[in-house]
């Protein structure tokens, strides 16, 4: 069956081949072009009817959809959805969107199959030749990134009629709808692709059961509801949503092919909204069309919807920033805009960038090249005559397109089109130009998953700064990357190529010869792969240049990929002087190239070795010229770039790559570059660095200052345009002076028109900032926005809080009680709540005796000190036990008259080992839940986190997170992660590899985990604990481990919760803190006992155990091992302490005096981080200085207990588990240098191999 299967799908392929090479260019999508379906390629047909919704379908490869990327099942509805959830019952016929169910809308209307003729199909397609097609669609879509699918998600509704309703309309009549949508998922994204045939779309609206009218489809998508109390819209897309729009799909597209539409729908880059691909529908040159199709298409393209001002604006790939507000478009306008009108411009520059183009390249099919090879070319519907023209119609001439160049360039009409050209005293394509000689800065990001050495763990950074400031006149760049992480950076060295692009860019010319500017203007796609010779190590990368910005700097985005050679910590790297030749044909350009560079290594013992290493470079750069000016300069087919004084620099303090290159263009020669070279060339003239140095005859050259300077060419001074031409930015406009140029300001009330000039701003109303949402006032919750009029707004806190409405705090209504005496009040957001104590009844307000039993602890201690009404005489000496708001026993008990404290349990047993001498409160934990406070209900779902380090933190009931940003506490940005309100979470721990947070739970005894990524918590183990507090995590080995204080042991797991092993259960008293040195195999763990505190060690498996630290402790902790320093640090709460020391120097003790009352710490970077029990807050203590630098109080002032780093990537290294489990049937415990291979407690009769 499933080579039948395979043999039909790829006899379909090369049936699509042989159609689409026949087809001519541009033309219209037929149904047999779609993707194949029916039941006999496995699809399951939705029954016949009306407002249906399918059973789930079960996918094996996960949707990635807005920010989630855990969706493993989809619903798929007569009415044109793919739904993220089962959709509620009362919006399977389609309403207003958005609906609250996330959602996939190819064509949203109220569809009917209930005559049978009409089918809804739907599958998940796992085969190569759907899996390959997909990604050839989404390529075309999207041709800067990679994409390569595991699954796609394949529905198809065919001949589908309208719903009519009781009226029915006429011209409806016998009209079916026919379309597609295919979800094609790999391991870290989503793309959408639409396709509607020529004729598949018959009609454009049905009859809504809701509007009781015909109303438009909708072409869309939406996250649904989001938020855990409050919930509100989250983001969502509409982009066709009226007759015309919607009539237009067929017609158009924004992946080149006409009927065909991508989106990326699921991946970091989608958090606020989805993004369409942005490809322009390329036009047959011989094709006719009449002005009504002419105008469909022109005007359909999602081209008008992503290049809307923010903040309405679709975000593009590669954009970074947030959207708070949905993006709400259309193919045609967006829903919530007025009718189109020219963008209101406030500040215009002199040195503003050309339009942007989208980069592509030719696609060539080579039917001989087919027949040879024996290669299936799937994916030809997505690729064929992919060719992106400069224009698209000769109709197109500078009087409509004058913007599309430089405002330094000329726009001139040839006879198939216009070119743009850059005018005298600046160099670019036309479309982008700068001054000729003017220093450059080029700004961007980088991202990178890079393995290094060995390594099974990539490195991952994202989001990281780029800068680079070229001296064009000298042709020589400097780039410098920011927070590259020290497992990387030394291992980067070798790659300087990746500044060295931007060398290429602004080269110094010879005579005759282009650099990479002159060429380009800044706009191309550079994909490169570098091999190293020896090694079977490869990274790609890819760079993608998008012209000038609007502060006149360069713009690029850089993705690394691979695995490159490890160079030690501390190496030096030194690259020789190269060349490299540039193959130039239609619009690519390619190089390859073999270099050497040496790496010197650390001095050790007297010497430093050092390497010679090889390693080849393969590029291409795909860009766009003019080709209507045959009259251009052709450029020479190879030129050569000469680079010299080639310096590599890793700073690890500041983690910092720096790369700086001299670089020049000019013919292939052999012998050195520098020889018999006019002085313009080598960069040796002198000239400012803001002037252009012009080459004579032989060696001689002359300075000349660039456009905006003035001086002798080695000495410039910049124009201060704005003084000596006072009115030269016209009337109701202000001059702003800048390096080299101007710009020009409208004052208010005025904005540029077409012509350039300041006019007057007709539509002048004032915002309602109250409306729109663009106000400063506190959150909904706690503040109201008040519109006063003329564009102004007050911003007031709501009844039960206090502020300037800007930052509200809630009123504490409990201070003092507004209570009866013998009721509790608690108080809430905005509000209080009171009730009666245990043993009374009542509203609270007022309470009489009766109801509930008291408990054992009121009961006792009414005994000893009678009741609020009967009080009686206190004996001196005796003890009286505290009970808390619920009547329990507090969980310390302290007796008045000795001084001595104690823990007990929930019962007031006394806990053994735990009691204290005067002055001194043992660390006691609670075993009894917090009580459930009235109020709205909280979710318990995990609230996923934005990338970064984060500092997770327990407080009674929940797990909230605090973003690092270095090692500062962004404390604004501090939220609640997960919502536990019927549990005490004591421990946590953090798994670096699958994002997970783990927890001990003493309430109800209990180990949890959760995603943060979302979703639900749930309990890995619940048998066989007394009071579990600390726990550790081994990333490598995947383990955790657990001290138990109730029941006086130390115990290991998979992270699971399965086959549990008991490491110690002897001379343990009330062990705490655990943690794991991961990459040695090491185990540490505190023992708080009274009698005898100490610090242990022992390997994984429980071998070599040992006492660590016995001098000199009170009450130890918390306790962390930060892996980067190998330093063991913990904090004691009875000498008040935090104290490190490297564990292989055991007797060398770093200490930080003076905490209040700690209990668990955490490490990262240069810093610890504790919670602190007298002033329930994260304190922060700098190692190097030894201080206390910042503390975090919650807003909740409740008991803070565990703490961890929520790492953004895992350190670097290896143990003897890391692969395969070690080789181990079932656990596997790292030793250093080896492991040992264990059995979980009562395996009897289970196939378990002990070995070490």
């Amino acid at each position: 069956m499933l080579a039948t299967v395979r043999r039909s799908g790829a006899a379909w392929t090369w049936a699509l081949l042989l159609q689409l090479l026949l087809a001519g260019p541009g033309g219209c999508l037929s149904r047999q072009e779609l993707f194949p379906f029916g039941p006999e390629h496995g699809d399951l047909e939705l029954e016949a009817g009306d407002d249906l919704v399918s059973p789930a379908l079960e996918l094996s490869t996960a949707l990635h959809f807005f920010d989630r990327s855990d969706i493993d099942s989809v619903y798929v509805t007569t009415n044109g959805i793919i739904a993220m959830s089962e959709p509620p019952a009362k919006e399977t016929h389609p309403g207003p969107f958005p609906p609250t169910f996330g959602a996939v809308a190819p064509f949203l209307a109220d569809l009917d199959t209930t005559d049978g003729l009409g089918k809804v199909y739907y599958r998940e397609d796992l085969s190569p030749s759907v899996t390959q097609l997909a990604a050839e669609c989404v390529q075309r879509g999207f041709p800067e990134i990679s994409f390569k699918p595991s699954s796609a998600v394949v529905v198809t509704w065919e001949s589908v009629a309208p719903y009519q309703g009781p009226s029915k309309d006429p011209t409806l009549e016998g009209k079916r709808n026919t379309f597609q949508c295919i979800l094609a998922s790999s391991d870290s994204s989503t793309y959408a692709i639409f396709l509607y045939p020529e004729d598949g779309l018959q009609f454009y609206t049905a009859f809504s059961k809701k509007e009781e009218n015909q109303v438009p489809a909708v072409v869309a998508f939406s996250q649904g509801l989001t938020g855990l109390i409050w919930k509100s819209d989250g983001a969502y897309n509409i982009f066709a949503n009226d007759r015309e729009s919607v009539g237009n799909l067929a017609k158009s597209s924004n992946s080149g092919l006409q009927g065909i539409w991508v989106f990326e729908i699921g991946s970091p880059a989608t958090a606020s909204g989805v993004i369409p691909a942005d490809v322009n529908l390329e036009l047959d040159d011989e094709a006719e069309y009449d002005d009504e199709d002419y105008d469909s298409v022109t005007h359909l393209g999602l081209e008008d919807a992503v290049t809307t001002s923010f903040p309405y604006e679709a975000p593009r790939r590669g954009d970074s920033g947030t959207y708070n507000t949905p993006s709400d478009l259309s193919p045609r306008r967006m829903a919530t805009e007025r009718p189109l009108t020219p963008p209101t411009e406030k500040t215009r520059s002199f040195q503003l960038p050309g339009e942007r183009f989208p980069q592509q390249q030719p696609q060539v099919i080579d039917v001989d090249e087919v027949e040879e090879t024996g290669i299936v070319l799937t994916g030809v519907l997505c690729s064929l005559r992919a060719v992106f023209s400069y224009n698209t119609d000769s109709r197109q001439t500078c009087t409509s397109n004058r913007h599309q160049c430089s405002v330094h360039a000329q726009c001139r009409d040839f006879a198939t089109g216009f070119c743009c050209s850059c005018v005298a005293g600046y160099t670019g394509n036309g479309r982008q130009c700068v001054a000729e000689g003017s220093p450059q800065r080029v700004n961007g990001k980088v991202k990178g998953r890079i393995f290094v050495g060995d390594s099974q763990v990539p490195i991952v950074f994202e989001n990281t700064d780029l800068h680079s400031y070229v001296v064009m006149n000298h042709g020589r760049s400097y780039t410098a990357i920011s927070t590259i992480p020290e497992t990387v950076g030394y291992s980067l060295l070798p790659l300087a190529p990746i500044g060295g692009i931007i060398g290429w860019m602004f080269a110094v010319e010879q005579d005759g010869f282009k650099n990479g500017f002159s060429i380009t203007g800044g706009e191309f796609t550079r994909q490169a792969e570098v091999t190293f010779v020896g090694h079977p190590d490869k990274l790609t990368i890819k760079q993608q240049f998008s012209g000038i910005d609007e502060h006149g700097h360069l713009t690029i985005d850089t993705e690394l990929e691979g695995r490159v050679p490890q160079i030690a910590f501390g190496s030096s790297v030194h690259i020789e002087p190269y060349t490299e030749l540039y193959h130039y044909s239609r619009q690519v350009i390619t190089s390859s190239s073999t270099r050497e560079y040496t790496v010197t290594e650390p001095e050790q013992h007297g010497t430093a070795p050092s390497h010679v290493h090889t390693y080849q470079w393969r590029q291409t750069i795909t860009f766009q010229e003019c080709v209507h000016d045959d009259s251009r300069l052709v450029l020479p087919s190879t030129q050569q770039l000469s680079v010299d004084s080639v310096f590599v620099l890793y700073n690890q303090e500041e983690r910092i790559l720096r790369y700086a290159l001299s670089n020049s263009i000019g013919p292939v020669r052999d012998g050195s570059p520098d020889a018999l070279q006019n002085p313009c060339y080598i960069g040796s003239h002198g000239c400012d660095a803001n002037a252009a140095c012009r080459p004579g005859p032989g060696t001689q050259f002359t300075c000349e200052c660039s456009i905006g300077f003035r001086g002798d060419g080695r000495t410039c001074y910049d124009i201060d345009e704005c003084s000596e031409q006072p009115s030269v930015c016209g009337n109701h406009a202000v001059c702003n002076n800048h390096p080299g140029t101007f710009r020009c300001e409208c004052v208010e009330g005025y904005r540029f028109s077409e012509a350039g000039t300041c006019v007057a701003d007709m539509d002048l109303r004032p915002i309602n900032h109250c409306e729109t949402g663009l106000h400063d006032c506190d959150i909904p919750q706690r503040a109201q926005c008040k519109f006063m009029g003329h564009g102004s707004y007050t911003c007031i806190c709501l009844p039960g809080f206090s502020g300037d409405g800007r930052a509200c705090q809630d009123v504490n209504e409990c201070q003092p009680s507004r209570c009866h005496p013998d009721a509790f009040c608690y108080n809430t957001p905005g509000s209080f709540v009171c009730r009666c104590k245990y043993g009374y009844q009542g509203d609270g307000f007022h309470c009489v005796p009766g109801g509930v039993e008291k408990t054992r602890c009121q009961q006792e201690r009414e005994r000893v000190v009678g009741t609020a009404d009967s009080p009686r005489p206190q004996p001196p000496g005796l003890f009286v036990p505290e009970c808390d708001e619920q009547g329990h026993y507090v969980p310390t008990q302290c007796h008045s008259s000795t001084g001595y404290c104690w823990c007990v349990d929930r019962d007031g047993q006394e806990v053994e080992g735990t009691r204290t001498g005067s002055g001194m409160r043992p660390p006691c934990l609670s075993t009894v839940a917090p009580p459930v406070h009235f109020g709205p209900p909280v979710l318990t779902a995990v609230i996923p986190p934005p990338p970064g380090t984060h500092l997770l933190f327990a407080q009674t009931g929940k797990i909230e997170r605090l973003p690092l940003e270095g090692s500062t506490m962004t404390k604004s940005e501090a939220k609640t992660l997960l919502h536990a309100p019927d549990k005490v979470i004591i421990g946590l721990a953090f798994d670096c590899v699958d994002k997970m947070i783990y927890w001990t739970d003493i309430s109800q005894p209990s180990i949890g985990r959760a995603s943060l990524h979302g979703g639900e918590p749930t309990t890995i183990i619940r048998q066989d604990l007394g009071s579990p507090e600390g726990i550790a995590l081994d990333h490598l080995g995947r383990n955790i481990f657990w001290t138990d204080s109730q029941l006086d042991r130390i115990e290991v797991a998979k992270l699971d919760g399965t086959q549990r092993r008991v490491l110690f259960e002897t001379d343990l008293v009330n062990p705490r803190g655990i943690v794991t040195d991961s990459m040695r195999g090491n185990l540490y763990w505190t023992d708080w006992n009274r009698d005898n505190p100490k610090i242990e060690t022992s390997y994984m498996d429980g071998t070599n155990r040992r006492i660590l630290v016995q001098d000199d402790l009170g009450l130890p902790n918390g306790l962390t091992f930060d892996a980067y320093s190998s330093q063991l640090c913990w904090v004691d709460a009875g000498t008040h302490r935090a104290e490190c020391l490297n564990p292989g120097q055991p007797n060398i003790r770093k200490v930080l005096e003076g905490l209040q009352y700690p209990f668990a710490v955490t490490s990262f970077g240069k810093n610890l981080y504790y919670t602190d029990w007298k002033t329930n807050s994260v304190v922060a203590v700098d190692l190097a200085v030894s201080k206390e630098m910042d503390s975090f109080h919650p807003h909740k002032q409740t008991r803070l207990y565990g703490i961890t780093s929520a790492l953004s990537q895992c350190p670097e290294g290896h143990n003897y588990c890391s692969v395969n489990n070690g080789g181990c049937t079932h656990l596997c415990l790292a030793t250093p240098g080896s492991r040992t291979c264990r059995c979980p407690d009562n395996t009897l009769g289970v196939d378990c191999i002990e070995q070490k």
